[in-house]
């Protein structure tokens, strides 16, 4: 079983995500995808999370495919951090050839996140890019420790059977979607009934 984490608050879960998962599956020749939801981002203002039955909810009616699963597994595993989370998978599914996904965005800050470095040495890893973010992500701090380690994209099929660290960058047609843009419209949209 090759299955893809896509890991993230998920705050709200739009169709940019589901955009992602679905070019992950095709170009990884992933089984499945896991869609992640976390109890709460270390590095973001936890006073702008919504809460996680809200969060679930409407990431299950925006995944919507047989193939992506919205899990809420690491609340219930009490994990914190990625590194914890995908440690936990790989003690528990020995078997699974897991893939960690995540944005070009993730990648320019992925040196700030807890044991960065043991995360990819945990699990191979694919990064897809985002509008305005390819050339900060690729000369990140991160990505250039790890460039002895990238793919050539046109092996990304191959991702989920290799020894990490492994990753790649996969181009293709980008979302411009952000959930954090969705919350600010939100904010910002009169009230109806006034």
């Amino acid at each position: 079983m090759r299955i893809g984490l896509y890991g993230g608050s998920f705050n709200p879960a739009h169709d940019g995500h589901r955009h992602v998962s679905l070019m992950a599956l095709k170009r990884l020749g992933l089984d499945r995808i896991w869609w992640v939801i976390t109890p709460g981002n270390p590095l973001k203002d936890p006073g702008e999370l919504a809460a996680t039955a809200t969060r679930v909810a409407e990431a299950k009616r925006i995944a919507s495919h047989p193939c992506i699963d919205v899990t809420t597994f690491e609340e219930a595993i009490g994990a914190r951090y990625t590194v914890d989370t995908l440690s936990y998978l790989k003690r528990r599914y020995p078997g699974v050839r897991f893939v960690w996904i995540m944005g070009a965005d993730n990648l320019a800050s992925f040196h700030r996140w807890r044991g960065w470095r043991h995360i990819a040495r945990l699990m191979p890893m694919a990064v897809i890019d985002r509008p305005g973010w390819t050339l900060k992500a690729t000369r990140s701090r991160s990505a250039t420790a790890l460039a002895s380690s990238r793919l050539n994209e046109g092996e990304a099929r191959a991702l989920a059977g290799l020894k990490p660290p492994a990753w790649v960058f996969l181009h293709g047609p980008r979302s411009h979607l952000s959930s954090t843009e969705l919350r600010r419209a939100r904010r910002t949209s009169p009230v109806e009934g006034r």
